[in-house]
């Protein structure tokens, strides 16, 4: 059963105020809140556990091995990938990215190659290919998407050359709510021997994935946008591409032998773990995905549903308002403009409404080039939101227009 209010408490700072209001929590979409049970579980491990993993022969030290491979197989179950070799944690969805651009790069990237993303793009899913293709070369080629915020994907098959590569997708636009056609896009790309990565940060949290029925070939997600804790990742790759990476990093845990003549680097998924990982961020990373299979992800997907469905429509019913991203298929993010009104002006005003916002370019310029538009106010709702929070944000856009137009 879905309750509200029990799902609510869990989340101890829903419960504040700001600025003497009661907190109005709707920037989701840059970072979710945490459950009390992702802290209780970081401070159970900090307070009893804490130990650097697979170097110790001791007690905690294999204590704590075990439950950061406990978290690998929990990741591993949440996307349902073949082999937990294939789940590498990173620093996040950027730095997964990154990896995949330099390895890949390394491994497959020559002069006049090519790498396709599309326009909806955040910046992680741009700026590490253009730093591949000014070092090596390649071109960059991007899908468009239309002004209702759908990719027109049919215009692939006009970018796909035997020069393509990799196609770099967002499953999930962090500014328009598109859930863009992920399957469609693998099989065009695989009819042509093409990898595909999807990068999932910000579908994670809100959708059923699973890996081996998509047939994506790599995939991205950061925790801190699926109520885990910040400073931890995901990357997966398909084993058969694993194997033939280079490393991206190198230090301890990732190699077998080393000497001043040569390395050689260790097993998967530990060739791709340099350093003393985030071990910790890896068992709260479990911890938040744990809890939204507790609540499930059905359940979710309803909620979200209702809330975006009733946003809109108490939005129509204000009017001067524009909102960007109308695709029939959605995630619950509201992206939107007041007519007459900067959107630094609205959020600073809403701030003091204890409503949080965000405001600005969303780390997705070219969309907002596309639109012709400095930046955007940007809503993004979860589960544990509520009807009258909307309600409560529509009243504060009501006193935005009384104030400056």
């Amino acid at each position: 059963m879905f309750d509200l209010d029990t799902i609510r408490k869990d989340f101890p700072v829903l419960q504040q105020k700001v600025h003497g209001k009661p907190l109005v929590y709707f920037d989701n979409g840059a970072t979710t809140q945490k459950p009390r049970q992702v802290a209780q579980a970081i401070n159970d491990y900090y307070e009893k556990k804490n130990s650097s993993i697979h170097r110790g022969v001791h007690f905690l030290s294999s204590q704590a091995t075990i439950e950061y491979e406990n978290a690998r197989e929990t990741v591993r179950n949440y996307i349902s990938a073949r082999d937990k070799a294939e789940v590498i944690f990173t620093s996040g969805a950027t730095g997964s990215l990154n990896l995949l651009a330099f390895s890949f790069g390394e491994k497959f990237v020559k002069e006049g190659d090519e790498i396709i993303v599309t326009e909806m793009e955040h910046h992680a899913n741009i700026v590490p290919w253009q730093l591949l293709c000014s070092r090596k070369k390649a071109i960059l080629k991007v899908i468009p998407f239309n002004d209702t915020g759908d990719l027109e994907i049919e215009k692939l098959d006009e970018l796909i050359t035997e020069k393509t590569r990799l196609v770099s997708v967002i499953h999930t636009s962090n500014v328009l709510g598109t859930i863009n056609p992920v399957e469609k896009i693998i099989e065009k790309a695989h009819n042509k021997n093409i990898p595909v990565c999807i990068d999932a940060a910000q579908s994670i949290q809100h959708m059923p994935i699973d890996v081996q029925k998509l047939d994506c070939d790599f995939l991205v997600f950061s925790a801190h946008k699926a109520y885990g804790p910040t400073g931890i990742g995901v990357f997966y790759g398909k084993e058969e591409y694993l194997k033939q990476l280079p490393p991206y990093q190198g230090g301890g845990d990732m190699v077998d032998k080393v000497s001043f003549e040569t390395t050689t680097f260790n097993q998967l998924p530990f060739k791709f773990e340099a350093g003393t990982t985030n071990y910790i961020g890896a068992v709260g990373m479990a911890e938040g995905l744990k809890y939204i299979q507790s609540i499930g992800l059905n359940n979710i997907a309803k909620q979200e549903y209702e809330l975006l469905t009733y946003a809109k429509r108490k939005f129509e019913a204000i009017g001067g308002i524009t909102i960007y991203g109308n695709s029939a298929t959605k995630t619950s993010i509201l992206s939107f403009l007041i007519d007459g009104v900067h959107p630094l002006d609205a959020g600073m005003v809403f701030d003091k409404l204890g409503i949080a916002v965000r405001t600005g370019t969303h780390c997705a310029q070219p969309i907002m080039q596309h639109f012709g538009v400095d930046g955007m106010i940007r809503a993004s709702l979860s589960f544990y939101n509520t009807k009258e929070e909307i309600d409560y944000l529509c009243r504060g856009i009501e006193q935005v227009k009384m104030m400056f137009t």
